[in-house]
């Protein structure tokens, strides 16, 4: 898939006969791009017939260099209001598809820059800038994919006329009553939002149960050895990354878990020596969710040590931690933080996308997340955000998590209106908690619905309440 309007599109399926052989080369495909991968065994020349049922699997292929560059020139046109209309080539064969340009321009004041999406791009070939002061200007445009940034084009020259005196008191007699209009409109919603608030904040405390009682164990549960089983000599621990929520965090070293490479660092989860065989085994199997999975915006689980004590589940590096305590260790305040800057625009951009596709292939895989949050996704070392690894994170985060009742715990702060009334978890309520995520982003992990007690946020999302428009949000976000 290369493009969001072709998510529902039926793709044709290619096929080819291999003889003789257990193995084979694909070539010919779009680079950083998913595909679907069918494999039928056959002992008969005819088609269908003689054939075992289809084993399929889910493959990216690798982005190729210089793929999201933007070919040919960047041309432009002069507009009215002090604007011009810039225009260019789409790159032919993107790494898996395009999220956004991004436009760098400027006079020799300042640069400036502006994002333009995707799908604005498409509606209008191009993008307009507004409002340019007079005087000589530069451009330059960068494409960004879901595997990063293309290079940035040749300058482009262009040159902004001043206007007229009589221009002038036109735009000013035109923008006066507009003005007006706004402030008064701006007053109308700040009532209505706080006669909102004060409402919501009236209502009662009824109970409200909203899924079932996870503490169920059963003996279909049990954990039983496979290949993903590793030889506990074959790991080493390091050293301390932080508490898990069944026990210790290690950065280590593990030997031949992934191909190719005699020793690969990882993430070592382990297990307290407390904890009691349920627990143990519950941290296995929430583990063994991850073996279907291989994308590259899915942490990956690379083995398990199910044998001896302690047990230990081996996952991928993400060096930069969670994507919550990283987007808060960007806040300017931040007194570990003397150098990094806030993300722009097209970095929360590119974060969301890769965030998307990471959702979008556990969607493929008929799977439901239920816990979508920014604490959930992880860095890794290359700034590449991750969907993590499932039902390890609730203890880190304690507070982001209610228990209703004697029920489970409920992340409802990240919960679609569904989800906190039915206990109804669909690919829907996955989404609902993505626009979430999008808002921490914007906001660098702040909490949802402040000011809101756990019950508070119950009602007010149950009755149709929404999540306010961070300060300073660009509409694109």
């Amino acid at each position: 898939i290369t493009d969001p309007e072709e998510l529902e599109t039926e793709y044709p399926f290619f096929e080819s006969r291999v003889d003789n052989k257990e193995r084979t080369v694909i070539s010919n495909l779009r680079p950083f791009t998913l595909y679907r991968i069918d494999i039928h065994s056959c002992n008969h020349e005819a088609e269908k017939l003689g054939c075992s049922a289809s084993n399929f699997v889910f493959a990216r292929t690798m982005p190729a260099e210089g793929a999201d560059d933007i070919p040919g020139p960047v041309t432009w046109e002069p507009r009215p209001e002090n604007s011009i209309f810039l225009k260019w080539p789409e790159p032919e064969n993107p790494n898996g598809l395009i999220l956004m340009y991004e436009i760098k321009y400027g006079s020799q004041v300042e640069d400036q820059r502006e994002c333009v999406s995707r799908q604005e791009y498409r509606k209008y070939g191009g993008a307009k800038l507004n409002r340019l002061n007079p005087g000589n200007y530069t451009a330059r445009i960068q494409a960004t994919s879901l595997s990063g940034n293309g290079s940035w084009t040749d300058p482009v020259f262009f040159y902004v006329q001043a206007k007229t005196t009589y221009e002038n008191f036109i735009h000013l007699m035109i923008a006066l009553p507009i003005a007006v209009l706004l402030i008064v409109g701006g007053l109308v919603i700040m009532l209505y939002v706080f006669h909102r608030k004060r409402n919501s904040s009236r209502l009662g405390n009824g109970v409200l149960y909203a899924s079932v009682n996870p503490e169920y164990f059963s003996a279909a549960d049990v954990y039983v050895p496979d290949e993903w089983e590793v030889a506990r000599e074959k790991i080493t621990m390091s050293r301390e990354l932080g508490q898990g929520s069944f026990g210790m965090v290690y950065e280590g070293v593990a030997k031949g878990v992934v191909k190719d490479e005699p020793e690969t660092r990882v993430a070592i989860k382990t297990v307290n020596e407390a904890a009691s065989m349920r627990e143990r085994i519950e941290f296995l199997n929430e583990a063994s969710v991850m073996k279907e999975f291989n994308c590259h915006h899915v942490v990956r689980l690379l083995g398990v040590v199910s044998q001896g004590q302690p047990t230990l589940v081996i996952m991928e590096l993400m060096t930069r931690g969670d994507l919550k305590s990283y987007l808060r260790s960007l806040r300017p305040e931040m007194e570990n933080n003397p150098v990094l800057a806030p993300p722009s625009l097209s970095k929360m951009i590119q974060m969301a996308g890769e965030i998307a596709d990471g959702m979008a292939y556990l969607n493929a895989n008929k799977f439901v997340h239920r816990d979508l949050a920014a604490r959930n996704c992880m860095v890794a070392e290359d700034f590449t955000v991750k969907i993590g690894d499932f039902g390890m994170t609730r203890d880190i985060y304690e507070t982001d998590y209610y228990r209703k009742g004697g029920k489970g715990l409920l992340p409802v702060r990240w919960m679609s209106p569904e989800s906190l009334k039915d206990g109804v978890f669909t690919t829907h309520s996955d989404v609902w908690s993505f626009g979430v995520v999008l808002w921490e982003i914007a906001t660098l992990a702040e909490q949802p619905y402040q000011g809101l007690s756990n019950e508070q946020v119950l009602r007010f999302v149950m009755e149709g309440g929404l999540l306010d428009k961070p300060d300073n949000c660009p509409d694109m976000l």
